[in-house]
């Protein structure tokens, strides 16, 4: 006799469930954050993540979006004055992506609120560590 599949199922689908419930928690925080700068939720994603000079593509793969969504989103912020596209130091074709001043004064900012209240903030560092290693655990299946 064979055992059910049903108690894995519910299982899971109840981690689905919870992992997206906190992934919306966590895009409303951030648009909530972003929104009283002045950012849209992508152009705050784009400062969150811009922790030093960084190609395009680099960009993109840290936000999880299509380049062309990454080039409209920079463009916006470099005509507000907060990024600066600059030769690569060692790739011709390729442009450094770099904050100015303002840019990184407003990701200061935005760090700070982010932090505040985070959805993560009932979690403590070592509990925030160990969500992180299974959920690493999970997205690489090992």
């Amino acid at each position: 006799m064979t055992t059910s599949p049903e108690p894995q199922v519910l299982a899971e689908r109840q981690l689905c469930g919870l992992v997206n419930g906190l992934a919306q928690r966590i895009a409303e925080h951030v648009r909530n954050r972003a929104a009283a700068l002045g950012l849209t939720s992508s152009q705050a994603t784009a400062l969150r993540e811009m922790s030093g000079p960084m190609t395009m593509r680099e960009l993109s793969e840290r936000m999880c979006c299509e380049p062309s969504n990454t080039t409209f989103v920079v463009d916006k912020l470099e005509k507000q004055g907060l990024i600066g596209r600059h030769p690569h130091p060692t790739d011709r074709r390729a442009k450094h992506l770099v904050l100015t001043a303002e840019g990184t004064a407003l990701r200061e900012r935005l760090l700070g609120l982010l932090a505040a209240e985070s959805p993560l903030s009932g979690l403590d560092q070592q509990e925030q560590g160990v969500l992180r290693e299974l959920l690493e655990r999970a997205l690489t299946g090992s």
